[in-house]
């Protein structure tokens, strides 16, 4: 069994295990209750959700969910923000990114041979899903500012061209955010052990690695 001593830590810190877990049940919430609201008033008249894979027995009840979610969600990705940017995390784990690797990993993960044998490490493709989503959730929380208070914040409402506009990006956000979680989820079963991972902590890493979460060291020429 191996052992976490002081001069090593897990590659997902507790608080980092507790924000992720509370942001994917949040997010489920804000989808399921988002397709009740919007089929109460759809944008494309051929797309209406199922009743049974919504959250909301009507668009108020619907409402009361979307916004239970919506604070969870806020102040959960203020303190994944505030973590990320503090710690480190982000720039050792998500950048740099590189466009070749991305599309050359992009084509491994599509013909199933994604290759993810070290977990500490992330690979372009999920440095861009990550980068990409976190961009598309803060213009979520502003295009759904500006849908539920279009009066008050309306600097906000003008950012999208009016009301309309605000409701077409929030709708295209949420499809955005679905497809992050298709692909999240998919990319998981395709290497449990990253599921694990996220459940216990993952491997150890050296806490005085000045690039403790998978970011190459630089080599000093000899």
């Amino acid at each position: 069994m191996t052992t976490v001593s002081s001069r090593t830590r897990r590659m997902h810190p507790l608080p980092i295990r507790i924000m992720h877990w509370t942001n994917a049940l949040s997010m489920i919430i804000m989808i399921g209750s988002g397709w009740k609201i919007y089929n109460d008033e759809v944008i494309f008249g051929f797309l209406h959700f199922p009743q049974d894979i919504v959250l909301g027995i009507w668009a108020q009840h619907a409402l009361q969910w979307h916004f239970f979610g919506m604070w969870i969600l806020a102040f959960n990705g203020l303190f994944y923000l505030a973590y990320g940017i503090a710690t480190g995390r982000f720039a050792r784990l998500f950048f740099p990114i590189r466009p070749r690797e991305v599309v050359a990993e992009m084509v491994a993960a599509l013909t199933f041979r994604l290759k993810h044998a070290d977990l500490t490490h992330y690979n372009a493709v999920q440095k861009v899903l990550y980068v990409g989503v976190i961009a598309i959730i803060i213009v979520q929380v502003v295009s759904g500012l500006a849908i539920w208070k279009p009066v008050q914040f309306s600097f906000l409402v003008s950012l999208f061209g009016g009301f309309q506009g605000a409701r077409l990006a929030h709708f295209l956000g949420m499809a955005a955010i679905v497809g992050f979680m298709v692909v999240h989820v998919a990319l998981a079963l395709l290497v449990p052990r990253t599921i694990l991972a996220m459940l216990t902590g993952g491997p150890a890493v050296p806490a005085e690695d000045p690039h403790p979460e998978g970011a190459p060291a630089p080599t000093t020429p000899h």
